[in-house]
């Protein structure tokens, strides 16, 4: 056969020949038929990405199109953003070829530089030779129909070479062009096909037999490389041209050019290239009808383009008008033309910012700062910016009062007015940390009003990661009374998770980060991406999600599969966009600040408890049983049953050893009904489902949770008599319909007790919840703080004052001392079950089907012999246990055989029927069969013992979490020794003993919190103070404070308000409306230990009295009077 001869593809010969072939048969095509050519350059890429993923030990997905191959590598971090591009331009090149016919010379010369590009990038991997260079490009001989421009960019392209190789090399070249043309197509192509298959599988056998180690090394060579790919200033302005199409420009460096007698013209959006300023040529200068807005500085890939904005800035100060062009305003200082960008046509690496993306500046304020951007404006984008004036909507905020038909906190108002000061001094990344339940939403609905209102923004993303979030923002928005008793979405156009893009008028836009995901990074061909402009503000709801996930991925997360993915496409939908982030969080982790900073305002979880907006919890129920205190232990040779799940059968083993099986395992690696059950008869006697209260119970998985619900109504059935069947459901991801049932639990009577994992953790307002039970471990803070915040909301209808922890796993003394700054990583690798329960919940099934199958063939040609790894106390035993009755060596062979008998079909049949079922079907199909999914997820191809305990349990003992305390003596102890040690040197302390009446608002809140860090909370006191004495005394924490130290009475709370408040009002005659303000202040004193003239100007006493200045008119202004005399009676000694 024929070697190809190719003087631009030759030197890849060596590594691949069929790669140099295919390239070689684009150059020989080029001249006569560059259709085809452009067809052998798609092959080309598609057989180098082939190659590339061989190498890289990537699992093969049967009829996978390219792109999604592509994408594949992307995400593996093999294929860096231009080296992705440069493959989809010969991808979408040869589509159009193909479909279109629409190949061109042109567009074929360009390919084939880019096709040379990524075979040098190839070869640079595979040679460990990162300095690699062939020469310059050879330009393949003269068409046959000529064309002016090819024939001039040839010539240059000819000077170029010849200015770098000798007369040898040339001749050697030329020889090789001639040679070339002589073999035919034919015989170049012959037996290519059968080669490729035979170079790929080679490739695949070898990079078995490589370590991960240098697999990796193979990847971060890739990436070097990527980053090292350098293309001239012509191919860079033809990959601008088409980033500026996709936004919504007509450009063509070539032929839309000032040289050419292109001018600004009405109806057109221009990107005219070349155009003469009074100051140097500017490279584009983007027009909208006669409007010049926009001035460009294109340059080469390798150049750094952040200074390059300097060079736009000189030719928007010498933009001269030649001819009906016209001006937008202006001149702004020196500049003419408002927007100047500067570009290499590199996508956007944040690593690389300065020398990659699009980089703009508004030239219309010297304090607009440059930035960088992903994509470019739309013309109406920059139509849009035009119109918006900074600095007058933030003197309009200045002005805007809060006097609004929804009533806001203090607090909220804070948050509110620190986010409009961050923007006005030029905040564009900004994070607002507020505890769960004190309303961020509301707050939220607020701001946006306010920023939409004065014109601040144009339009509002709000970006949630769950559609249960997004569906209880878009209620809050429609249901939310803003002014003249209109809703938000009376006054302004709303889009909610239904609707894909917004409207011209659309002003807030509520979607999921995962619907960006598609459309951003894995849209279809045919799919327009959104612009830098399509939104001026983003709002992220629970912006801490995805760094506290100790949890299962769910709610259609499928294109996240591991924490470092999920915080690169997070982040990436976010840079997206050329809009201020505003990020909403109660539990901020450390990513969360790497992306939108500290926080500009914090409201914690003990200052609106201590303030009266949120509710306490008591001292944890600390659940304490024979099997969680001991372990569950087999002694050597004892028998234990494990249940196969292929079978259904429960099989026995002796134990090799002894096996011990700590409480952090149960119901992961050990199912114990019995510790479950003393669990749940506990829960029993605490919990009284006729009450009004509503419980939330957090179990390890969805099996963990039948078991749950089931030995729950039991215990309540023999507890009560009887229990509504309703009364406890399990609301899991694998729940039927489990948006519906979050519903019912906050809305309805029933259910009074969801046992959940994980789908209730984050974002779900249930003010009726008062009683959390962790059944499961937890490793992360963040999660645990998030679990609990359900909880902390104040529910008055029911008269809700504290809310109860019941602690079954000690999950509070294990959590003490992890940090909540700490993220925690999910699995890497999503699982069958996750994708099957995706299929069941979603309603676009699509995605999921294809990832299920592409994993599904993954699993069954894998090597299912497990590696060795460190295992943990009881691994090593119960490993034993499984090689002992040989479930560790399963064939590949055996998998299929399984799936099939589960299934009742062919192995290739059922491919074909998930492929060709519609979504109902499928839903159907698998909830019938989820067992299929628990086979595909064992190691040992579904026989993965699940160990059985029959081990009796029974209740030792309950204990309360006192912190570092383990007795209510120890807490009170210490908090009596913690007072005495710094009674001189806490200004609040020294008030509070010896003149208490003296206390400010701002003293209460600072000791309260100091208190707090340390561990000392009222409620706590009071607990500790109960087990102790038996004495349920619901005294202050001042009260407590002045016991411990002074050795005071502790006195109830309400009995000092009574009694101050009984000599008050006997102390003369009141008239009737001031007798009423003295009870509502006897009220408040209840709450709030201190009435003050602050007090005074809040609330119902501001809403109903007009605040202190005309309550003091009621008063014969003698109010401020009145306040000292009830605190110096409320602290008089009444022992």
């Amino acid at each position: 056969m024929q070697k190809p001869s190719s003087p631009n593809f030759g030197f890849i010969a060596q590594l691949d020949s069929q790669l140099a072939r295919l390239g070689a048969l684009a150059e020989r095509y080029f001249a006569d038929d560059p259709n085809t050519c452009l067809l052998k350059l798609r092959q080309y890429g598609e057989y180098l990405l082939q190659v590339i993923a061989a190498r890289v030990r990537m699992d093969d997905t049967e009829g996978e199109r390219q792109i999604d191959l592509m994408r594949r590598l992307r995400d593996r971090g093999v294929l860096k953003p231009k080296v992705y591009d440069l493959f989809d331009e010969l991808r979408r090149a040869g589509n159009d070829a193909n479909h279109a016919f629409g190949g061109n010379q042109r567009v074929a010369l360009s390919n084939l530089k880019h096709a040379r590009s990524l075979g040098i990038w190839y070869y640079r991997i595979v040679t460990k030779d990162g300095e690699f260079h062939p020469g310059a490009f050879v330009p393949p001989p003269d068409p046959e129909q000529k064309n002016q421009a090819l024939l001039s960019e040839l010539a240059t392209l000819r000077s170029e070479l010849e200015a770098t190789r000798t007369a040898a090399e040339l001749a050697q070249i030329r020889l090789q062009q001639e040679e070339q043309l002589r073999i035919s197509a034919e015989e170049l192509a012959r037996g290519l096909s059968a080669s490729t298959d035979v170079q790929i599988a080679s490739l695949k056998a070898a990079a078995q037999n490589e370590s991960t180690q240098v697999i990796q090394e193979t990847i971060e060579r890739a990436q070097v490389a990527g980053d090292n790919i350098d293309l001239d200033e012509r191919e860079t302005r033809r990959l601008i041209d088409v980033q500026l199409r996709q936004a919504g420009w007509e450009a063509d460096s070539e032929n839309i050019t000032y040289g050419k007698g292109v001018r600004p013209t009405r109806g057109r959006n221009l990107a005219i290239a070349e155009v003469p300023t009074g100051d140097g040529r500017a490279d584009y200068i983007l027009c909208v009808g006669l409007q010049v807005v926009a001035v460009v500085e294109a340059k080469r890939q390798s150049t750094d383009v952040s200074g390059a904005v300097d060079q736009a800035k000189r030719y928007s100060r010498g933009y001269i008008v030649r001819g009906n062009e016209i001006l937008p305003g202006g001149p702004w200082g020196e500049y003419k033309v408002p927007f100047v960008f500067a570009t290499n046509g590199r996508p956007f690496l944040r690593q690389l910012e300065t020398k990659s993306g699009i980089w703009f500046c508004d030239v219309r304020s010297p304090s607009n700062i440059r930035r960088s951007l992903s994509t470019w404006y739309s013309p109406q984008g920059l139509q849009d910016l035009l119109a918006v004036d900074t600095e007058a909507a933030h003197q309009k905020l200045q002005l805007e009062g809060f006097n609004y038909n929804l009533t806001l906190r203090d607090y909220q108002i804070k948050a509110i007015q620190r986010v409009e000061a961050a923007l006005s001094d030029g905040a564009r990344q900004i994070l607002i940390a507020m505890a769960t339940g004190t309303g961020k939403t509301k707050t939220t609905i607020a701001l946006v009003y306010r920023l939409l209102k004065t014109k601040r923004f144009r339009r509002v993303l709000f970006l949630v990661d769950r559609t249960a979030l997004g569906e209880q923002a878009s209620n809050a928005f429609k249901e939310t009374r803003i002014e003249n008793l209109q809703t938000f979405a009376d006054i302004f156009d709303l889009k909610d998770l239904d609707d894909v893009a917004p409207d011209r008028d659309t002003k807030v836009h509520i979607s999921t980060v995962q619907g960006f995901v598609k459309r951003i990074l894995y849209p279809s061909d045919d799919a327009s991406i959104p612009t830098a402009d399509q939104y001026d503000c983003i709002v992220v709801d629970e912006c801490h999600r995805g760094y506290l996930l100790d949890r299962e991925l769910s709610d259609s997360e499928l294109t996240f599969r591991d924490f470092n993915d999920y915080v690169s496409k997070y982040r990436r939908v976010l840079d997206h966009f050329d809009a201020v982030k505003i990020g909403l969080t109660a539990t901020p982790a450390l990513h969360t600040t790497q992306i939108f900073g500290e926080p500009v305002y914090t409201y914690s979880y003990r200052e609106a408890v201590i303030e009266g907006w949120l509710i306490d919890y008591e001292p944890p129920y600390k659940i304490i049983t024979a099997l969680s205190e001991d372990g569950i232990v087999w002694q050597a040779g004892q028998e234990m049953e494990y249940f196969d799940p292929l079978t259904g059968n429960i099989d026995l083993v002796h134990a090799p050893d002894e096996v011990r099986i700590e409480v952090e395992s149960f119901n992961r690696r050990v199912v114990t009904e019995e510790f479950n059950r003393v669990v749940c008869e506990y829960l029993a006697l605490n919990i009284d489902p006729l009450q009004p209260e509503k419980t939330l119970i957090f179990c390890v998985n969805n099996d963990h949770a039948d078991i749950v619900v089931n030995l729950l109504k039991l215990a309540l059935q023999n507890q009560y008599g009887s229990v509504e069947d309703d009364a406890v459901v399990k609301i899991t991801g694998a729940a039927d319909k489990p948006l519906q049932l979050i519903r019912r639990f906050k809305n309805e009577q029933n259910p009074k007790i969801a046992v959940t994992v994980d789908l209730l953790t984050t974002g779900i307002d249930i003010p009726a919840i008062c009683n959390i039970v962790f059944i499961r471990r937890v490793n992360s803070r963040i999660l645990y703080e998030q679990m609990l915040g359900r909880a902390t909301r104040r529910c008055d209808d029911i008269g809700k004052e504290v809310f109860r922890i019941y602690d079954a796993v000690n999950l509070y003394d294990a959590l003490k001392d992890v940090s909540t700054m700490k993220p925690v990583a999910v699995r890497p690798n999503i699982t069958f079950t996750q994708l099957v329960e995706e299929i069941i919940t979603v309603e676009d099934t699509n995605t999921v089907v294809d990832q299920l199958i592409a994993k599904l063939r993954r699993r069954v040609n894998s090597n299912l012999t497990p590696n060795p790894s460190p295992r943990r106390r009881g691994e090593e035993e119960r490993v034993k246990v499984g090689e002992e009755v040989g479930i560790y060596q399963t064939s590949n062979d055996d998998i299929k055989r399984r799936l099939e008998i589960s299934s009742g079909m062919p192995f290739e049949e059922l491919v074909n029927y998930w492929r060709q079922s519609s979504p109902q079907q499928l839903k159907e199909w698998f909830e019938q069969r989820k067992n299929i999914a628990q086979i595909l997820d064992a190691k040992d191809g579904g026989r993965k013992p699940v160990i059985i305990s029959r081990h009796a349990d029974e209740l030792r003992r309950v204990e309360r979490g006192y912190g570092g305390a383990q007795k209510p003596e120890d807490y009170l102890d210490s908090f009596t020794a913690f007072l005495r040690d710094n009674l001189n040197e806490i200004p609040a302390l020294i008030v509070v003993t010896q003149r208490p009446r003296e206390l400010t608002r701002a003293q209460l809140k600072e000791l309260l919190l100091l208190l707090d860090t340390e561990g000392y909370t009222e409620r706590g006191l009071q607990v500790a103070w109960q087990q102790k004495t038996n004495e349920d005394i619901a005294a202050s924490i001042i009260g407590f404070i002045r016991q411990a130290t002074l050795g005071d009475a502790l006195i109830p709370y309400s009995e000092r308000v009574d009694k101050a408040m009984r000599k008050i009002i006997a102390s003369r005659t009141w008239a009737p409306a001031q007798r009423k303000w003295l009870d509502r202040i006897k009220k408040q004193l209840e709450k709030e230990i201190i009435v003050d003239r602050e007090s005074l100007d809040q609330g119902e006493f501001k809403a109903q009295g007009g605040g202190f200045q005309r309550l003091n008119k009621t008063f014969a202004g003698e109010l401020e009077n009145i306040l000292v005399q009830i605190n110096e009676e409320l602290w008089k000694d009444v022992g």
